[in-house]
């Protein structure tokens, strides 16, 4: 390469690494080298990425200036490469937790979290009678107990469900929330319910309760797009995925199909063919992706969950900047059957919901499938969620300089809330260090890129022409890898999980923001074309690649805004297989913040009248 001979990087054993606080592994304040295009600028850069003549020198100038080769192509690596982030069980002996046996169904494993949840209150009656001043969502509680009431009725639901989607999807609001949505569907579910409560047999605290699914996720009668306009023929829907049978087991509503970025190919949320997913909190904001319509309908109050698909944050980060709670398990703990095949190895559904309480549940209804190579069979505990005190003895690492890369908002606003945390419960802070947090963030670019453009080779070039703009763009980047960059990659993954496990293994959680950046604005011209903005991209995802790339379960909570209002999410990186701690710490932090939670400027109130 001559001239452009990048310096050959070796990496230390992992063995040869300190961890601690006071290791000499430096943290490099990644700066991502492409510029922001949208309108007529991303067009021409695409057809010129898209010529014989340009192609190659743009995308090794990509690569080089963003240290691929520096860091990846032209490394060495003494690991085993690891292809795919599968755990065997370890038992963390997580505390207060109850064991769901697995021959259980989902609407048994539903009760089961009922149980797991704090006694109602007089306070909650309040909250459902409106006399308590305090801005919180409507919980799957409040409308399983509103429909058991015989106040309303999921019919009733349904209808003003329907009205205000119709509503936030007209001018001036034009909110994005849906690609697809089927009312006489949507009022024959809710009227089959509205029967089971007049009967007394409502199937679960779930039946009646409207759900949404990501445009990614099989769910009949809708075609999958995955945000396109052609996929849905080239593989059309023929029943529903795994997690969106066991929810309608359970007689949930499935109210529809979310608008998503594109093929997943980004994280803002702007999709050329079916619109922007505006953000509730400020309609001129991202709502961020790419489950950016499964976060903002539940922030905008008309469902109290949703599922999305997490590959590189894209369930947390869009619950961050929406304001409501994201939990993405550990890698095989919930059913991947039905799931779009883009990225097989870092991509896991996940659950976007108004409150804790609404993800531990969903999360009882949809998981159960264990992979075929594990001994045997995982247990799947659900935490026991207290009134008052939580969980003791517990450890946070933490990576301060890391945590720290964000902006001042952020930074201030998760500082404060960790340290109401500690104040209140006791728990430590462990210093520790997470070496080579750039390299990762690499590795997993380019294995979810290899794997997204590989899964589409077959037809990809027969729709490219259909593909928006920003996408296109995506995909000629994703191509660009090589099988021994992808193998070297992998490397790092097994490199990176010893890291993680070892920290693991002093500490109960990693905790950090959950994003590095709030939303930002959506440029008018970028609604037609896409946005095309990597550096802001990556400090979207700064915190959440090992989630992902190493199949670790991870949970966003709300914790306060910025100045202009704008929602601020922290997250909590755990142990593989310990999602019950990573609720517990979830539902503690809300606890402390749920007092400041602010309403959002569109918010849709299905319980009672409607208003946005």
């Amino acid at each position: 390469m001559g001239l452009f001979q990048d310096k050959r990087v070796v990496y230390k054993p992992v063995k040869d690494v300190n961890l601690g606080p006071h290791s000499t592994e430096f943290y490099f304040h990644d700066n991502v080298k492409a510029p922001r295009m949208t309108g007529i600028v991303v067009k021409i850069f695409t057809l010129l990425l898209e010529t014989r003549v340009f192609r190659a020198s743009i995308l090794y100038l990509l690569k080089r200036n963003n240290l691929f080769h520096k860091l990846i192509t032209n490394a060495d690596l003494e690991d085993s490469p690891l292809y795919v982030p599968l755990h065997h069980f370890e038992d963390h002996r997580e505390q207060e937790v109850k064991c769901i046996d697995h021959a259980l169904t989902p609407q048994e494993q539903v009760q089961l979290s009922i149980d797991c949840l704090p006694t109602s209150s007089s306070e909650d009656d309040d909250a459902l009678n409106g006399k308590n001043s305090s801005f919180c969502r409507w919980t799957i509680m409040d409308y399983s107990r509103a429909y058991s009431s015989g106040d309303i009725t999921p019919r009733m639901v349904a209808e003003r469900f329907i009205a205000a989607v119709a509503e936030s999807s007209k001018a001036p609001l034009q909110m994005g929330f849906f690609i697809n949505y089927n009312t006489e569907d949507i009022l024959r579910q809710a009227d089959e319910s509205t029967l089971r409560y007049q009967r007394g047999e409502p199937i679960s605290v779930l039946d009646g309760v409207l759900v949404a699914i990501k445009d990614e996720i099989d769910c009949l009668p809708y075609p999958t797009t995955g945000g396109t306009k052609w996929l849905h023929k080239e593989r059309p829907c023929a029943d529903d995925a795994c997690c969106v049978e066991r929810l309608r087991l359970c007689g949930a509503i499935l109210s529809g199909k979310t608008n998503m970025q594109e093929l997943g190919a980004g994280t803002n949320g702007i999709n050329p063919h079916y619109g922007a997913t505006r953000n509730p909190y400020d309609m001129n904001k991202i709502a961020g992706g790419s489950s950016s319509g499964s976060a903002a309908v539940v922030s905008a109050g008309l469902c109290p969950v949703a599922l999305g698909v997490d590959g590189a944050g894209s369930v947390r980060i869009p619950a961050a900047l929406c304001g409501v709670v994201g939990l993405k398990p550990t890698f095989g703990r919930v059913p991947h059957s039905g799931v779009l095949p883009l990225n097989w190895t870092v991509g896991m559904v996940g659950i976007l919901a108004g409150t804790v309480e609404d993800a531990l549940i969903t999360y009882a209804a949809i998981s159960g499938e264990i992979p075929s190579n594990q001994p045997s069979k995982i247990p799947i505990n659900l935490p026991l969620l207290p009134m008052t005190k939580s969980i003791s003895d517990i450890k946070l690492a933490k990576y301060g300089t890391w945590f720290n890369d964000c902006s001042d908002d952020i930074r201030r606003c998760c500082s404060h809330a960790l340290n109401k945390l500690q104040d209140l419960y006791g728990w430590e802070t462990v210093d520790v260090t997470i070496p080579d947090i750039e390299v990762m963030f690499r590795a997993h670019y380019l294995t979810i890129g290899s794997e997204c453009s590989t899964s589409l080779d077959s037809f990809r070039e027969k729709n490219f022409a259909e593909l928006g703009w920003d996408t296109r763009v995506a995909l000629n980047f994703y191509s660009a890898f090589s099988s021994m960059e992808y193998i070297k990659a992998q490397k790092i993954r097994n490199r990176q999980l010893q890291f993680h496990k070892k920290i693991l293994a002093e500490a109960d959680v990693i905790v950090s923001p959950t994003t590095g950046v709030t939303a930002n604005p959506i440029q008018e011209d970028a609604i037609k074309t896409g946005d095309f903005d990597y550096p802001n991209a990556a400090a979207l995802v700064r915190y959440s690649i090992s989630g992902n790339f190493l199949g670790l379960p991870a949970v966003t909570i709300p914790v306060g805004y910025t100045e202009l209002g704008l929602p601020i999410g922290l997250q909590f990186i755990g142990k593989p297989w310990a999602e019950a701690t990573l609720i517990h710490l979830a539902f503690a932090m809300q606890a402390i913040c749920m007092p400041e939670y602010r309403k959002p400027a569109v918010f849709y109130d299905m319980l009672r009248e409607n208003e946005s």
